[in-house]
C-alpha cells in the first residue's frame, strides 16, 4: 500500500478555496471504482463479554478507617477492600465478590457502630450538663 498522501491546489489567480488532502479511502474508491463482486455482503458479528464489576468499597474502608474506626473495624474493612481489589485484579472474580462482601458487612457496621458513638458523644454531655445545672 502506498501511504504517500497528494494535496491538490488550485491555482492562486482563482478566487476559488484550495481542495483539501484526498482521504485514503477516498483514494482507494476512487481508484478502484465500486465493487465488482455481486455477491451480497456478509458480516460478522462478535460478541464480547464485558468484565462483570466487582465494586471494592475502598472509599468508603479509607473513610471509616479514617473517621470512624471503632473497634477497628474501618482497618479491617479496608484490609479486605485492598484483598477484594488484588483478586480483582488477577482475575478472581468470586475471590474478589467474598473480600467485597466481607469488607462491605465490616463498613456496615463500622459506620453505624460511629454514628451512635458520634451521637453518644454529643448526648452524654448535654445531658450531663443539665443535670449539674
Amino acid at each position: 500500500m502506498n501511504h504517500t498522501v497528494q494535496t491538490f491546489f488550485t491555482p492562486t489567480s482563482t478566487y476559488h478555496p484550495p481542495n483539501y488532502e484526498m482521504l485514503k479511502e477516498e483514494h482507494e474508491v476512487a481508484a478502484l471504482g465500486a465493487p465488482h463482486n455481486p455477491a451480497p455482503l456478509t458480516s460478522t458479528v462478535i460478541h464480547v463479554q464485558s468484565e462483570t464489576s466487582v465494586p471494592d468499597h475502598v472509599v468508603w474502608s479509607l473513610f471509616n478507617t479514617l473517621f470512624m474506626n471503632s473497634c477497628c473495624l474501618g482497618f479491617i474493612a479496608f484490609a479486605y477492600s485492598v484483598k477484594s481489589r488484588d483478586r480483582k485484579m488477577v482475575g478472581d472474580l468470586t475471590g474478589a465478590q467474598a473480600y467485597a462482601s466481607t469488607a462491605k458487612c465490616l463498613n456496615i457496621w463500622a459506620l453505624i457502630l460511629g454514628i451512635i458513638m458520634t451521637i453518644l458523644l454529643i448526648i452524654i454531655p448535654i445531658l450531663i450538663l443539665q443535670v449539674y445545672q
